[in-house]
């Protein structure tokens, strides 16, 4: 068997060129985010803020799901004046451009240059930069407290943020992985935030073995009857356990899965569709085309060529 679910999800993360920054900001202060990225990080290193509802103090750590938008603010009641478009535009509310207004330095920008509050944040455009599972598996808002968010690595991202070596930017993609891998993985041990059936915080021991069989063969021909045998278990037994601790049947979550690796995959130009369909599973070409395009809301093909980020519910 080749690795857990939690294994395989956290080898996700590639940054490449990741936008990154310092925000520094003075109260009242409030920003639409509407760049439709599939991943940012939100880190608060000073004061606080609030992503949508969810208060940030020093410390916390957030992840935030797109492509869907949000806001962060200094205040629930505050109304964002700013507003950040595809390819990290920044305008007020009503279009005009802030880029050079707010820039203080090297990846330094905010309404001042030394606010009460300071964030750092870390944006993945794209799906198969943040890695498929994680565009699609998260919750949309994820927090960890400062208790038990990596303080080191904040560290250190905060000080190549100023860096302006030719190399600054391959350190920032790598610190930008390893946080966001080490958030993930602190949020799903910790036991106190509240649980929705998922995989990726399975806590069933017959479960996580079964999830480890069909992560390991996606490919196999799989039935609940034989997935059951292999974990030692009745059918109907595995299809209860399976259904309240994922949240899903076991079929519906291997079809998810397979399609899942099929993303990732055909971001390599080196396979054809038909070799990505066969490695998860389908070796007819028109269903594994069907099944994709139900999931994702492009074909294969669509996918492979244009790369859209795409909301996690298609």
């Amino acid at each position: 068997m080749s690795m857990d679910p939690l294994t395989h999800f956290l080898d996700g993360p590639r940054a490449v060129g990741a936008f990154a920054l310092a925000m520094h900001m003075s109260a009242p202060w409030g920003v639409r985010v509407d760049d439709h990225a599939a991943l940012t990080i939100v880190a608060v290193t000073r004061g606080q803020a609030r992503v949508d509802e969810m208060l940030l103090t020093a410390g916390d750590v957030a992840l935030i799901r797109g492509p869907e938008p949000y806001c962060v603010t200094d205040d629930i009641a505050s109304m964002p004046s700013i507003t950040i478009g595809p390819g990290q535009q920044c305008t007020t509310v009503d279009g005009r451009d802030l880029r050079d207004e707010f820039r203080h330095g090297i990846r330094h920008w905010g309404n001042t240059s030394d606010g009460e509050t300071s964030l750092l944040i870390g944006t993945y455009e794209r799906p198969d930069e943040a890695g498929g599972l994680v565009a699609r598996a998260l919750p949309r808002l994820v927090v960890v407290s400062h208790a038990r968010a990596d303080g080191a690595f904040l560290d250190l991202l905060e000080r190549e943020i100023t860096n302006d070596d030719p190399a600054s930017q391959v350190v920032i993609d790598r610190l930008l992985d390893i946080l966001v891998i080490n958030t993930i993985r602190s949020w799903a041990n910790d036991p106190t935030h509240p649980r929705t059936p998922t995989w990726l915080t399975s806590k069933d021991s017959l479960v996580k073995r079964a999830l480890e069989y069909l992560h390991a063969e996606p490919a196999a021909p799989w039935t609940v009857e034989l997935l059951a045998r292999q974990v030692n278990t009745s059918r109907a037994s595995l299809a209860a356990r399976f259904r309240s601790d994922v949240g899903e049947p076991p079929m519906t979550y291997l079809t998810r899965w397979r399609l899942t690796l099929a993303g990732d995959l055909l971001h390599s130009l080196d396979t054809t569709v038909a070799d990505v369909g066969r490695s998860v599973g389908y070796n007819n070409a028109y269903a594994f085309s069907t099944a994709f395009k139900r999931q994702v809301g492009a074909t294969p093909s669509e996918f492979r060529r244009h790369r859209p980020v795409l909301s996690p519910d298609h």
